[in-house]
């Protein structure tokens, strides 16, 4: 199987990336049996870095899709959550991520690019849940909410449960582009008026780091022998 993990940045998978490169490095080093033959790490997985936003995680990931192929694309990353009944630090699966901004104003009404019939802003992975997490609903933004008026308008109209800057993008070029894809997200803070001091992203990243490492190998362990 060949995966592709998709990041927005380096900081966000530096600790999966690591413990890849850690455990292929002795897989070459040292003979293996049938049962690490196996296993994910020993199957094809690539990283790719995107950058920060829609815009640029569109581009970088559509165009890397042109001339590669994959089973499968994870996008994992760090959100800001609406709902406070998730945690600081939970990892959760996004079944269903809009594009909130694309659109246009009509005085106090928002009219969403399919209201004015000109294409989708949701949409939905085509791949598989991991695990047991929770699964939730998420939007994408340009600019993250930190205003309590227009934290209160996007959930009087979406009411959404998580934001991100990349996920509906990565679901677009993946549905464009024909391949399987899942998003998977760890909370680093609640969406309020911007309060860093209150925010978790190293909670966040180990545990969202952790939980794509052992749903690499839950997945390795379920393929069949090389």
């Amino acid at each position: 199987m060949h995966i592709l993990i998709v990041a927005a940045t380096e900081a966000e998978i530096s600790l999966l990336r690591e413990s890849h490169l850690k455990e292929s490095q002795e897989s070459r080093s040292k003979n293996q049996d049938e049962d690490r033959k196996r296993t994910t790490d020993n199957r094809q997985l690539d990283f790719l870095i995107t950058g920060v936003g829609m815009t640029a995680t569109a581009y970088a990931l559509g165009t890397h899709l042109v001339t590669n192929k994959y089973d499968l694309v994870i996008n994992l990353g760090i959100a800001g959550s609406f709902d406070r009944s998730i945690a600081l630090g939970d990892v959760v699966e996004i079944i269903e991520d809009t594009f909130s901004e694309l659109g246009a104003e009509d005085d106090d009404c928002f009219l969403s690019l399919t209201t004015l019939g000109f294409g989708e802003i949701t949409y939905k992975p085509n791949g598989h849940p991991f695990l047991n997490i929770k699964q939730v609903k998420a939007i994408t933004v340009n600019k993250v909410h930190g205003n309590e008026a227009s934290i209160d308008k996007i959930v009087e109209r979406l009411n959404p449960q998580l934001e991100s800057m990349e996920g509906a993008a990565v679901f677009y070029a993946c549905r464009q582009a024909g391949v399987a894809c899942v998003q998977i997200r760890a909370v680093s803070n609640y969406v309020e008026k911007r309060n860093r001091d209150a925010w978790k992203i190293g909670l966040a990243v180990k545990n969202l780091n952790t939980f794509a490492g052992e749903m690499l190998r839950v997945m390795g362990s379920q393929l069949p022998d090389a």
